[in-house]
């Protein structure tokens, strides 16, 4: 009996770290998945780059995997370095900047 992979989906290894690389004053993104339900998103950002403040109408979760950031959640401050993540509560204002160059995956919650 043979079975088409028509609606699978891919599965392969991948490291995180090779995915993106830094770009000069930039922000850079690469979007992983892209799902009804929710998204992943890698980005690179260089030393004193980052977002304005905005919100979001999804939870989402911020893991750094490189570097070190600060991360503004409804103006109360955190540090996260390699290694951490954190929750950023759907609506409530948050902002992002790069104490040094830092990479981060971005897990969106839409349901």
């Amino acid at each position: 009996m043979s079975e088409t992979n028509q609606n699978k989906e891919h599965t392969e290894i991948l490291d995180l770290e090779s995915l993106l690389d830094y770009q000069e004053g930039s922000v850079v993104s690469r979007m992983l998945v892209n799902k009804k339900v929710g998204s992943v998103t890698l980005f690179s950002f260089d030393k004193d780059q980052g977002l304005s403040e905005h919100t979001a109408p999804f939870d989402a979760l911020v893991y750094v995997f490189n570097g070190k950031a600060e991360i503004i959640i409804s103006k109360k401050s955190y540090i996260l370095q390699e290694g951490q993540m954190i929750t950023m509560p759907a609506n409530e204002p948050h902002a992002l900047k790069a104490l040094e160059r830092f990479k981060m995956m971005l897990i969106m919650v839409k349901a």
